[in-house]
């Protein structure tokens, strides 16, 4: 016999209106009793009953989380911070990848909707707003970029290009390169041209090429690598780093003897390749679970002013950085 909600208030000693408002993250019901109540929901495997729940509330109790690439390094620990944090208010949440894809984000937007979720955690492609039609009714917050209509959460890219540079021409880097991501994202951008900015009023911005966020270079950036005129680089994030690292060790380059390099992201790929990698720490785990506590108000309150928030970034040094002499 399945697990009712009564005998997840009977086993946690507590009301059945409290063992409610515990699991739907509703009402003033304390942290610890909360916890409780998710604990011996979670041993007892109790199945909440969406279709009545959406028939007597109007809510499913489930929320869309949107990422575009999966295989990226960054996200996997976002997404499982997202997760609990949803735990915590009684949220379950479908977690989807648009492959890099505007028509893909589109249809998976259509699809989550379709299946009654409450709202979305939305992380872009680009900064084209390709489903506003489709959410216009829905609570949604756009991760890491700042799209008009929606609450959202971003990182300061200025502050990370800054640093990045910084870091290069502070250790006596004057000939730089700079291998930017995919121009299609404010964030890219806004990263991008304050790198090559603070480059360029502190040293010789030498060349500054586009990539994939892949550890596969364009031919363009292989030839920018090879040319041997850079002491010093900046890669987009952390893969193209790698790609780069890979890259120049098959020239016969070393890093960072020959060429230092320094990147965005602060992912475990940092710490896996060698030398290790100095990055740029963009605090998502956080970031995704402000976005999951910003929509749970924002499905209680709908009306509510717009909200943004911006986290500060800093440097992560590890060994990929030489200073030279």
């Amino acid at each position: 016999m399945a697990t009712t909600l009564k005998d997840v208030a009977r086993a946690a000693g507590v009301s059945v209106a409290t063992a409610s408002y515990a699991l739907s993250g509703r009402g003033s019901v304390g942290d610890a009793t909360r916890r409780r109540v998710i604990e011996v929901a979670d041993e007892l495997r109790y199945q909440p009953n969406l279709s009545a729940k959406a028939m007597r509330t109007g809510r499913t109790g489930t929320i869309g989380l949107i990422l575009p690439d999966l295989t990226n390094p960054f996200f996997p620990t976002l997404v499982q911070n997202v997760v609990v944090a949803a735990r915590e208010v009684g949220l379950g949440v479908f977690v989807t990848d648009s492959q890099g894809s505007k028509e893909t984000e589109r249809r998976i937007a259509a699809g989550l909707i379709r299946h009654g979720v409450d709202g979305l955690v939305w992380f872009p492609v680009t900064d084209e707003d390709t489903v506003g039609e489709i959410l216009a009714e829905v609570p949604t917050v756009v991760l890491d970029r700042d799209l008009p209509g929606f609450d959202s959460v971003t990182a300061d890219f200025e502050q990370g290009g800054r640093l990045a540079a910084r870091t290069l021409t502070e250790a006596g880097h004057q000939k730089i390169g700079v291998i930017s991501g995919p121009q299609g994202a404010s964030s890219s951008r806004r990263r991008s041209r304050t790198i090559v900015d603070e480059v360029q009023s502190e040293a010789t911005l030498v060349w500054h090429v586009t990539n994939a966020y892949s550890t596969d270079l364009e031919p363009k950036v292989i030839d920018r690598l090879r040319e041997g005129r850079v002491t010093a680089v900046v890669a987009g994030n952390d893969l193209i780093a790698v790609g780069a690292m890979k890259e120049l060790g098959k020239a016969g380059v070393s890093v960072p003897e020959d060429v230092s390099i320094v990147s965005f992201d602060n992912t475990p790929l940092c710490e896996i390749v060698s030398p290790p990698l100095s990055s740029i720490n963009v605090p998502g785990e956080e970031m995704g679970v402000e976005a999951l506590r910003m929509l749970a108000r924002r499905i209680e309150n709908p009306r509510e002013p717009r909200r943004r928030t911006m986290y500060d970034v800093e440097l992560v040094a590890r060994g990929s950085v030489r200073v030279l002499s």
